[in-house]
């Protein structure tokens, strides 16, 4: 079962300024719809999206075609979501979704496609026509083939090439599911306000439930429950993603040795720290720091 905090993180992540300006940019200069969705299939992804396929658009509004449509959108998400999984519909049309991971949970998928790898050709609008024609679907065949015949065709290597950009940018959403998580907007109890900037004062130390209680003037019980309320995590899983944001900004300094890093915030062993850091953003810090721009 999908944890329902990831629906809430997700629906956080689609009202951000950078996903947002990324969307923009990404349908402008490529002219194909980019969609945010949670890992469930509850609605059509593009839909009411100005760069959302014509085509597409004509089949939502028929019951038959609408679920076919539905299903390939479903197989995209299908399998272990590691790698971006393209599929193609009964037209056609290539649809793919792009998994956007936090560690090694699966939050949501960045979806694209409604395209076409090869110019469309007679015989497959033949096919498809017939295919919804017995499906007793009432529609205006020359608005159909129109709206066929102007889906977008991309070379299969550019299209690669967009996917593989919309796999960076799930990594970098990643990183801002992160700090969201870290980071909690909404209006929180005086006691848990307390509790995080000790928690942020004192990361480096090996600290305990019970001394983070005590700094907020409760009990170790009560503070337990009113924490994992106010944070949607428990003690040790959030100090553990403070420690992880400190070590990715140590991380930056390449004179730092991973060792040094690892105990400068508050890890006990370098084993803990490379499977924690793993865990949380998805990579060893190794791989992470190579990943990073050069200065």
């Amino acid at each position: 079962m999908r944890d329902p905090g990831h629906k809430r993180l997700i629906e956080q992540l689609t009202r951000s300024q950078i996903y947002q300006d990324y969307e923009r940019a990404f349908s402008q200069a490529t002219g194909l719809p980019m969609t945010l969705r949670p890992p469930e299939v509850w609605t059509f992804a593009h839909q009411g999206k100005k760069s959302q396929n014509p085509f597409c658009s004509l089949m939502t509004g028929q019951s038959r075609s609408c679920a076919a449509c539905l299903q390939a959108q479903e197989k995209t998400g299908e399998g272990p979501a590691i790698d971006p999984k393209t599929v193609v519909c009964f037209a056609g049309l290539c649809d793919t979704a792009v998994p956007v991971r936090l560690g090694n949970e699966l939050i949501g998928f960045l979806q694209t496609g409604q395209v076409l790898l090869r110019k469309p050709e007679r015989n497959q609008f033949n096919k498809t026509t017939k295919m919804l024609i017995e499906w007793g679907l009432n529609l205006d065949l020359k608005q159909l083939e129109e709206a066929y015949y102007h889906t977008r065709v991309l070379p299969p290597k550019e299209y690669e090439a967009m996917v593989r950009l919309l796999s960076i940018f799930a990594q970098h959403l990643a990183l801002v599911s992160n700090q969201l998580l870290v980071q909690q907007k909404n209006a929180e109890p005086p006691a848990i306000t307390k509790a995080k900037r000790f928690i942020q004062e004192h990361q480096a130390e090996d600290l305990t439930l019970g001394q983070v209680a005590r700094s907020a003037n409760a009990s170790t019980f009560y503070f337990c429950k009113l924490f994992k309320k106010a944070t949607g995590l428990q003690f040790t899983k959030y100090l553990a993603r403070v420690r992880i944001e400190k070590a990715k900004n140590l991380l930056l300094n390449p004179n730092l040795r991973i060792s040094e890093i690892a105990y400068a915030c508050g890890f006990q062993s370098l084993t803990h720290f490379n499977r924690v850091f793993k865990k949380i953003v998805g990579q060893s810090p190794t791989e992470y720091r190579k990943q990073l721009p050069k200065a």
